[in-house]
C-alpha cells in the first residue's frame, strides 16, 4: 500500500519508489476494471472530506469531489481563510478542527507552508493540489488505460490515493 491508512498529516507524494508507483497503478486499474463491469464501490461510504479551496467549482475541485464522491464519501467545501503569516496558533486550531471533522483535507490554491502547518496540527491526511494538472499524480494517468480518456484515469488514480491513505 501507498500509504497507510493511519498516516496523518500532509501526504507527500513526490519522491515516490517504484514500487509505490506500481501500487498505486494496480488500484488504480482495479478500480478502473470494477467500474467498466458496473460495479459501484462505495469503499468510502461514512467517510467525511474537506475541500479547501476558493473556488469549489474549479476543474481540479470538481475532480477531487468526483473521485471522492463515487467512493461513497462526502466532500464538504471549505473556503479558506488563513495566510502564510497566520498566527501559529490560529493555523494549529484550525488545523485540529479540521481533523476533528473530517477523514482527510485536499487543499488547493494554499501556500504549501500552510498546508505543512496545517497538517502538523491536523493528524488526518491532508493533500495539497492532488486533483491539480500540475501535481505529480496527473502524470500517472498516462500509464493507465490508453483508450480511457485522461481525466477519468486521473479520477481513478486520485481514487487510488484515498482509499490507500483513508481506507
Amino acid at each position: 500500500m501507498l500509504m497507510s491508512a493511519t498516516h496523518r498529516g500532509v501526504v507527500p507524494l513526490a519522491p515516490m519508489t517504484p514500487r509505490d508507483v506500481g501500487l498505486l497503478l494496480d488500484q488504480a486499474r482495479s478500480l478502473q476494471r470494477g467500474a467498466s463491469v458496473g460495479a459501484a464501490r462505495h469503499l468510502l461510504r461514512g467517510k467525511n472530506l474537506g475541500l479547501l479551496c476558493e473556488v469549489d467549482d474549479s476543474p481540479p475541485a470538481t475532480l477531487f469531489r468526483r473521485a471522492a464522491t463515487e467512493l461513497g464519501a462526502r466532500v464538504s467545501h471549505i473556503r479558506p481563510s488563513l495566510t502564510e503569516a497566520s498566527p501559529a496558533a490560529d493555523v494549529a486550531h484550525t488545523g485540529r478542527l479540521l481533523g476533528r471533522l473530517y477523514d482527510a483535507v485536499e487543499c488547493q490554491g494554499i501556500a504549501p507552508g500552510l498546508v505543512e502547518r496545517l497538517g502538523a496540527a491536523a493528524g488526518v491526511p491532508i493533500y495539497d493540489g492532488i486533483a491539480t494538472a500540475a501535481h505529480p499524480i496527473a502524470t500517472l494517468a498516462e500509464l493507465l488505460e490508453p483508450a480511457t480518456a485522461t481525466m477519468e484515469n486521473r479520477c481513478f488514480l486520485l481514487q487510488a490515493l484515498l482509499l490507500s491513505t483513508i481506507g
